[in-house]
């Protein structure tokens, strides 16, 4: 082979045509800066800032903490994200053995060009899709199938970068490069941003923010219009009233709490061996309602054992038969759980030695070898008989619904060489293998099965070994078998994962597959996988779960690594991704409510042409002892509660009616100093101690069941919020009142109890009307 010359190899690379090897498809750091920097609401909070500056109202600014510690969380979750998914380097091969002007040279593999012609031996990694022109190799085709196989590779067999050469020595031509190679659609695919698809919490708390985006605006405008020109209060009163309106519409802490939560749901995890690549999750996981497991590793030990053997051929003794299985045998390769356990179990050989052997090939499902006297097989029993698996299907079956696993070993009359069987196979004996079930499988499949969540079995096994394995896990439906061979289209796909729990014989092409499906079922679904063959049904997944000891790319692809490969810690991991949903939704309520308060009190100062009553340090300092510290306590709680109903749901099931009686009370103090011509500075302090002790009536509410925390916690924060107002009034726009104003405010406050009980039961009837309406079924 002369191959090309350097000038041939360097027009091509102008051309464009060189091995230049992708990078990862994460958006780069500026770009998330950028995009956490330059938000819609970082700009409007930034507008009132300036404004604040302008009037001199410098103690009004502190809620700028709150937005800059969003934005700094924000930013280092996303860079860890991209860290984790930049390590994904599927390629490692630095240099590749190339013939330039007829002589063998060494170069990068950016060096290469198409059409070059690489000399590749055991060891090299192929470093572009190529075809072989001379030669022979054994490729592990792991990046394809997931398993550790080796397949012979002869004169013109195509092959995928990214495999790895075993033996021989070939001369290929490369057929693609660069982008266009195998190796690096796979990289593109695998680390492409997933930005857009989020939890549901995190939508729920978009579609919010971009609600209030929406409104905040024109309120702004015609308060701070209504004040300045109407009113006639000074620009500084009228700019203060207006930002404390817009900053009461605002949840600004709600992401900031959502984001502590999961970090420390996060550390929690690590030690118990479980790694979050990417904190939203954990709430995902505990929302999913359908996970998909593999048999090996996940249900049963990672490790094989050869029960027995039955002699099926009544020409020779056991004892021979046994010498020629493992005459088969230990001529492979160990470098798999089910050839190590061969190995082990037909550990004494007869002496032959073969001509030829054929590894383990998953496509066809069998291993070979060719010997003097004769042609031998070892593989599954519908690839190794073919037409004449009939005969033995009943034997074949019964012993596979026992929980073992059945390895046919025949005699046949094509050399094994990797290719489909052709000709007449003589089935000699049948060999049993266990896999032993995990002892924590039942407990954590019942755990499960009690929380809704269905599972899918994935398995390239027989689906009767498959489904009777789940059935001792005590997996759910596992009586509900098929062979995946049968699935020939993606109709059949969908129909058969909504229908069955077992798949057997399942190509790593269909994994991906069986995602989306479930996922246009409009399923939540989560992916278990530790081969570089899932890496790309791990990305579609809602939620992908990795075990260390599978491959590296696996771990870096997945959103949970446990790197104990121990899967009863998915319970713990669902517990915590509970503890977060359900937490957060209890201070989310208590935001919603100033939300709903604070929208409702601008609509009805633009109503009533009244002055908006609280300013921007009171807003911050009713926040901060009624919201910003009990929601930090609350979202760090035990919570292990079976989620029900939507985020949006639960939320302003709590949220409406403390909001609307918060409105009612403090709209009514306002109109009742009017009425009695009470200072409004006077009122103001009044409206704000008003909202605090309300806060506090609803953080009791929301905090339910009173324990010891919860009646400590609300303690400390009265006493905070009394000892701000009384120490450092001047800093949160606290004036003395009048004994007018605390007269109202101490009627207000008894009616305001009273007003919330009656409120709340009104929407709690209402709730359960509506949900006793009955609804379509789906489809």
């Amino acid at each position: 082979m002369l191959g090309l010359t350097n000038r041939e190899a360097a027009d091509r690379r102008q051309q464009g045509l060189g091995n230049e090897q992708v990078n990862s498809s994460t958006r780069t750091v500026k770009e998330i800066v950028k995009d956490n920097v330059f938000t819609y609401f970082n700009l409007i909070f930034t507008v009132l800032a300036v404004l604040l500056i302008v009037v001199g109202s410098f103690k009004d600014l502190s809620f700028m903490l709150i937005v800059l510690a969003n934005t700094a969380i924000g930013i280092a979750q996303e860079i860890k994200s991209k860290n984790t998914l930049d390590k994904l380097k599927l390629l490692k091969m630095p240099k590749a053995h190339v013939i330039r002007d007829g002589k063998e040279t060494t170069v990068a593999v950016e060096e290469l060009v198409l059409s070059d012609c690489v000399i590749l031996r055991a060891g090299s990694q192929i470093p572009a899709d190529a075809k072989v022109v001379s030669g022979s190799i054994q490729v592990n085709e792991a990046l394809i199938t997931g398993e550790a196989d080796e397949i012979t590779k002869g004169q013109d067999a195509q092959l995928l970068s990214g495999s790895f050469v075993v033996s021989g020595e070939c001369a290929a031509v490369l057929t693609a490069v660069g982008r266009d190679s195998y190796i690096s659609k796979l990289t593109i695919e695998a680390t492409k941003d997933k930005g857009g698809e989020q939890s549901e919490m995190i939508k729920s708390l978009d579609r919010l923010v971009k609600a209030v985006g929406i409104i905040i605006i024109p309120v702004g405008i015609i308060l701070f219009v209504q004040q300045c020109y109407i009113l006639n209060d000074s620009f500084s009163e009228s700019v203060t009233s207006m930002v404390a309106a817009v900053l009461g519409m605002i949840p600004e802490g709600l992401y900031m709490t959502a984001s502590i939560a999961m970090v420390v749901s996060a550390m929690r995890l690590a030690r118990k061996d479980v790694l979050v690549q990417n904190m939203r999750c954990i709430e995902t996981l505990a929302r999913v309602d359908v996970l998909c497991v593999d048999k090996t590793g996940t249900i049963t030990e990672n490790e094989m054992k050869v029960d027995s053997f039955d002699l099926i051929y009544d020409g020779i003794s056991k004892e021979e038969m046994a010498l020629l299985i493992g005459d088969m045998a230990q001529s492979q390769n160990s470098d798999n759980i089910t050839m190590a356990a061969l190995q082990a179990y037909f550990d004494k050989t007869s002496g032959r030695h073969p001509n030829t052997v054929c590894p383990f090939s998953s496509k066809y499902k069998y291993c070979g070898a060719s010997y003097s006297d004769g042609n031998f097989v070892l593989g599954a029993p519908e690839f190794v008989l073919r037409e004449g698996f009939d005969q033995f299907e009943e034997q074949i079956n019964s012993i596979g619904e026992q929980g073992y696993r059945v390895l046919a070993f025949a005699k046949v009359a094509d050399v094994p060489e990797g290719q489909p069987l052709q000709g007449q196979a003589q089935l000699l004996a049948l060999v049993y293998l266990t896999n032993p079930i995990r002892k924590s499988a039942p407990e954590t499949f019942e755990y499960f099965a009690d929380n809704g969540v269905d599972i899918k079995v994935i398995s390239g096994d027989n689906p009767v070994t498959v489904s009777n394995v789940a059935l001792q896990a005590g997996i759910k439906d596992a009586d509900m078998y098929i062979d995946a061979r049968q699935l020939v289209n993606q109709r059949a796909i969908y129909e058969a994962v909504e229908r069955y729990t077992v798949f057997g014989r399942v190509t790593p092409e269909q994994k991906r597959q069986f995602v989306k499906a479930l996922k246009k079922q409009g399923r939540t679904v989560g992916m278990t996988g530790d081969g570089v063959n899932d890496i790309l049904a791990l990305r579609d997944a809602d939620c992908s779960i990795a075990m260390a000891s599978g491959s590296e790319a696996a771990s870096n692809a997945a959103q949970l690594v446990l790197l104990d490969s121990d899967f009863s810690k998915m319970p713990s991991v669902v517990g915590e991704g509970r503890r977060v949903v359900n937490n957060i939704e209890k201070t989310a309520s208590l935001f919603l409510t100033k939300n709903i308060f604070s929208l409702l009190l601008a609509l009805f100062s633009m109503i009533s042409v009244l002055s908006y009553p609280l300013k921007p340090s009171q807003i911050t300092l009713i926040s901060m002892f009624t919201i910003g510290m009990p929601s930090f306590v609350l979202s760090l709680e035990p919570n292990t509660n079976l989620i029900k109903g939507t985020f949006f749901g639960n939320v302003f099931k709590m949220a409406t009616p403390a909001g609307i009686t918060t409105f009612i009370s403090v709209s009514s103090l306002v109109v009742f100093g009017q009425v009695f011509e009470i200072d409004p500075v006077c009122i103001s302090t009044a409206c704000t101690i008003l909202v605090g002790l309300v806060g506090f009536m609803i953080l009791g509410k929301v905090a339910k069941p009173a324990n010891g925390l919860h009646i400590a916690l609300i303690t400390i924060m009265v006493c905070g919020m009394a000892f701000c107002t009384i120490f450092m009034p001047d800093l949160f726009g606290i004036n003395s009142i009048s004994g007018q104003a605390a007269m109202l405010l101490v009627v207000f406050l008894i009616a305001t109890e009273a007003l919330f009980r009656y409120i709340y039961k009104f929407t709690s009837l209402c709730g359960r009307i509506l949900n006793r309406r009955p609804r379509r079924k789906k489809k």
